[in-house]
């Protein structure tokens, strides 16, 4: 069985014609873009002619900042409604990506050692099996390469944060988007790390500021919205 949960492909297909709107369904994707771009960039120094496979790349929001930054990007998703509205919204920008629908497992198959680059944010909690899509990344990267995950924790403090608060008090994200259960501790994404070539580089939380309503990177907890950066 491919590593897909139908109900999450179905529920991001229903919202595909969304991706774009920088005030619906996705604004939070659309207001943290800039922080995870400039964490890519800064980790990996510099995004320059560099080969990067953006895994579970929705409408291509991370996909097009990247190669506008001068990346070779390849995005990988299995909504194909989310991949139509990424080659639409490539020819309206005219920003060159390409887009695949394939599982990260199975593009490894033909593709590994590859990239200099492989980002998979936001993408972990959505499939049955992550570790799985953790081992298909390491395989993906080139020796010497950068693989950035993020994802969200699993305790009772992101259940308040990422479903109570962000789905249904201040619908930041559309309802549901979320299943605290498949939530991942940060000991179990890099318990999967380890088994794997890569390994842990640096680790920060990504955080809210409801006065500001801005994002920021810190390292004084990674509570509910991580990032783990990793080198091959």
């Amino acid at each position: 069985m491919s590593n897909v949960d139908v109900d999450e492909l179905a529920k991001f297909s229903e919202l595909a014609n969304s991706w774009w709107d920088r005030n619906g369904e996705f604004k939070s994707l659309h207001d943290i873009n800039p922080l995870r771009v400039d964490l890519i960039e800064q980790q990996s120094g510099g995004l320059f002619d560099k080969r990067i496979l953006d895994v579970g790349c929705g409408g291509g929001i991370l996909s097009e900042a990247l190669a506008q930054r001068g990346g070779v990007v390849t995005g990988l998703d299995m909504a194909k409604a989310s991949l139509d509205v990424a080659n639409l919204h490539r020819l309206e920008s005219g920003i060159k990506v390409d887009y695949v629908l394939s599982t990260a497992e199975d593009w490894a198959l033909e593709n590994a050692g590859q990239y200099d680059i492989v980002a998979c944010l936001e993408m972990l909690e959505h499939v049955p099996n992550p570790a799985s899509v953790v081992k298909a990344c390491a395989t993906l990267v080139k020796p010497g390469g950068v693989v950035v995950f993020s994802t969200i924790n699993r305790n009772v403090k992101s259940y308040v944060m990422a479903i109570a608060a962000a789905e249904y008090l201040f619908n930041m994200v559309p309802k549901g988007t979320h299943e605290h259960s498949k939530f991942i501790k940060p000991s179990e994404l890099v318990s999967m790390i380890e088994k794997t070539s890569l390994h842990v580089d640096m680790m920060t939380g990504l955080h809210f500021n409801p006065l500001t309503q801005g994002y920021y990177f810190s390292d004084s907890n990674v509570d509910v919205n991580y990032f783990i950066v990793c080198k091959n």
